[in-house]
């Protein structure tokens, strides 16, 4: 029976009744879930932490935060296309159905293994921001020294779009048409809204239409996501034709038809009617580039980062540090192991505060500061029994939500792509008729004279998105990721390093519980602000939090901000998929 027809012969009680149901859950009527004293059933083999087993199969894996996504990516393994494909499919159902973290108003990186070069490639789709936005009007529209979280001062270019397009003309199979076939489907047809984004979907109907938001223009964002006054809750079925019809104008148009034609007319029309600076000459301009992988050796694993205005290189920084000490002796989930890592975060992320931005624009020391000679020079000032204070970035010699998602393919091809609007659903805005929001990446400029990563016009901002990818013995091994803003070199590291110091398998290193540190300096100028809080998941042990606090360490435990993970590792012959329990992810193989 066709979805359609399954669909319609339902009862409306049979659609609406489990809804309705669920909404009461998100109100907190339902004392039984939130239980921190019950945790999970056993299992009777791998980690006892571990949520599932990993997905096995010998020719091709997905692994994304939403299972209709899943399915699509192996629908089109199952055609013959390729990971790239795949990798397309899923991106343009997560749009649709995952909202709340990515979309064609947003960027995209890829990391890619090329089984025929036999190596890592590596993509930028960020986007720049309009030539018609002056720094002046910037800071006239700033307060604080701060560039606002939403409304069109934020908004650059999406780039994804031409992303999806520069790597399906390099390494698509099939025809770019049927890339979007799911998703145009489930567009039209409808979808049931999974937990995480109805609980996302409401949140951000509270940011968007509180007036204190900045927003300029909110009739679009709720005509698609809220045309009865209330979001959709968990099971509710849910239609987006605007983005069905957009995505029909991209898939027999080609990549280009998002920055060219009636999609960049409609764009700039919209920012024209709600004083807005994007063009059709800033969309047109776009595009995506090929760019250097940069890597680094972690205790027998080549780990990849790219490196332009993204913080991937704060990976690689984070794991030369932790490679100067014996972390696997320290013991798995240990306050000395935790402590280490954190510090090895601190030191990075001044770096990262102090030098990353778009290399157009500020050539980054980008040898030295991964070098593993700097690392030691860091590592130096690690103390065993105390909090690291004052911290500072090292001296240079002269001269936010998002979706991560995985896939893999019967001749080798591995893709790690990460797609983002920043904070969740991105700006506020949504252009008239097309049914997507607009990324707000350009809160992440600074503000300040001299800064690397000052705004300016046609430059790209600061990027928090960042794939992940690492080798063994010049074979292609982990393709991976952890979504979540500042939380993105800090959850690679702690998956490598489960991984690689104490042997967890692709699925438990991602199930393991998880420690955030914020409070660091920005690449927006803003300074550090109390730099000795820590955020641990309820997993971490009674006795680890205790000397963790004799330590200095001020702890906190907060549901969220851990970052979303998914995984795709290869063997000799075969792929295991992982995905992430924290999301509403699945992972497949065949």
């Amino acid at each position: 029976m066709r979805r359609r027809t399954f669909l319609a012969a339902l009862p409306a009680a049979a659609i609406a009744g489990p809804a309705m149901a669920q909404s009461q859950l998100f109100s907190g009527a339902n004392p039984n879930l939130n239980r921190p004293d019950v945790r999970g059933g056993d299992r009777v083999a791998g980690a006892s932490f571990a949520s599932r087993s990993a997905a096995w199969g010998i020719n091709g894996a997905a692994a994304t935060a939403h299972p209709l996504a899943t399915q699509a990516a192996i629908d089109m393994l199952r055609k013959g296309g390729s990971a790239a494909d795949a990798a397309i499919a899923a991106n343009a159902v997560l749009g649709l159905v995952e909202p709340i973290a990515c979309g064609i108003g947003g960027d995209c990186y890829v990391m890619l293994w090329d089984p025929k070069t036999r190596q890592v490639m590596g993509l930028n789709g960020s986007g720049r921001s309009p030539k018609g936005l002056s720094l002046e009007t910037v800071r006239a529209r700033s307060k604080d020294g701060k560039i606002p979280s939403w409304g069109a001062v934020t908004v650059s270019v999406p780039g994804a779009v031409d992303a999806w397009r520069e790597m399906h003309e390099r390494y698509g199979k099939l025809k770019w048409s049927e890339l979007f076939a799911p998703a145009i489907d489930h567009a039209e047809q409808g979808h049931p809204i999974t937990q995480n984004v109805a609980f996302y979907l409401a949140s951000s109907y509270r940011r968007f239409t509180n007036p204190a938001s900045g927003v300029e223009e909110v009739e679009n964002f709720k005509a698609v996501w809220a045309p009865t006054g209330k979001t959709p809750v968990e099971g509710e079925i849910f239609k987006n034709p605007r983005l069905g019809r957009t995505y029909r104008l991209i898939a027999e148009g080609g990549g280009r038809a998002f920055y060219e034609g009636e999609i960049a007319a409609t764009i700039e029309a919209y920012f024209k009617r709600i004083g807005g600076w994007m063009t059709k000459a800033d969309l047109a301009a776009n595009r995506a580039v090929w760019t250097r992988v940069h890597k680094t050796g972690y205790r027998g694993v080549e780990v990849c980062a790219l490196g332009d205005n993204t913080q991937g290189l704060a990976t690689l920084q984070l794991l030369n540090i932790l490679e100067r000490f014996d972390v696997k002796a320290m013991g798995f989930q240990s306050a000395q192991a935790i402590h280490h890592a954190v510090e090895a975060k601190r030191l990075a992320y001044e770096d990262r505060a102090r030098f990353y931005a778009d290399q157009d624009f500020y050539k980054s020391p980008i040898e030295w500061l991964i070098s593993k000679d700097y690392a030691a020079e860091r590592a130096k000032l690690i103390r065993p029994d105390k909090i690291l204070t004052p911290i500072y970035p090292g001296q240079a010699p002269s001269r936010g939500d998002t979706t991560y998602f995985t896939t893999a393919d019967k001749d080798g091809m591995m893709v790690s792509i990460i797609q983002s609007n920043y904070r969740g659903m991105g700006s506020g805005l949504s252009p008239d008729g097309l049914g997507f929001m607009f990324q707000d990446r350009g809160e992440l400029f600074a503000l300040t004279d001299g800064h690397p990563n000052i705004y300016a016009p046609g430059k790209r901002p600061f990027q928090t998105i960042i794939p992940g990818f690492a080798l063994r013995e010049g074979q292609p091994w982990l393709s991976f990721g952890v979504m979540g803003g500042d939380m993105q070199p800090q959850g690679q590291a702690q998956i490598i390093s489960n991984m690689v110091d104490f042997g967890l398998g692709v699925q438990e290193a991602g199930d393991a519980p998880r420690w955030h540190h914020g409070g660091s300096s920005e690449p927006t100028g803003i300074g550090a602000e109390d730099m000795t809080v820590l955020d641990l998941e309820s997993g971490v042990p009674l006795q680890t939090r205790k000397d963790l606090e004799a330590l200095g360490w001020t702890l906190k435990t907060e549901r969220g901000g851990y970052g979303g993970y998914q995984a795709i590792e290869r063997w000799p012959g075969r792929y295991a998929a992982a995905t992430e329990m924290r999301k509403d992810g699945v992972a497949l193989a065949y």
